[in-house]
């Protein structure tokens, strides 16, 4: 007689409830197991690291000193390069207010863009942000 599995269909019902309660029991044990690990883990890993840590300090050698720098003023080419770099944001801050197609209708603004071509000052600049922004 030969062997023949027999084919059942495995039916599963849940009613909402018991979901609910198994997967916030799920959850509260998750959370218990992890708040477990962490406090085990702070209250016997500074003794079981300290006598380590304590190794590696006595054979770590000593830093070396960084050379003490004299209070002298930063190296002129440096200064330069900034205020190179100073001017160039400066000019692309202008190319992009006059190129800003919102700004050709403002009159004000084209007004102090106008000032700013022809006599640049800090006034100038301060209000072709004010009124171009």
């Amino acid at each position: 007689m030969p062997f023949r599995a027999r084919r059942h269909a495995l039916s599963i019902t849940l009613k909402p409830f018991q979901l609910i309660l198994c997967i916030a029991l799920g959850l509260w044990l998750g959370f218990a197991a992890i708040a477990l690990t962490v406090w085990l883990a702070l209250h016997f890993a500074p003794q079981a690291i300290a006598p380590l840590s304590q190794a590696v300090y006595t054979l770590r050698p000593a830093p070396a000193q960084a050379p003490q720098q004299a209070a002298t003023p930063e190296n002129p080419m440096f200064e330069q390069y900034k205020e190179i770099l100073r001017k160039q944001e400066m000019q692309q801050a202008q190319e992009q207010i006059e190129s800003n197609p919102r700004n050709l209708s403002n009159a004000k603004c084209q007004f102090w863009l106008q000032q700013n071509r022809t006599a640049p000052t800090e006034k100038s600049r301060a209000n072709v942000l004010e009124f171009c922004n």
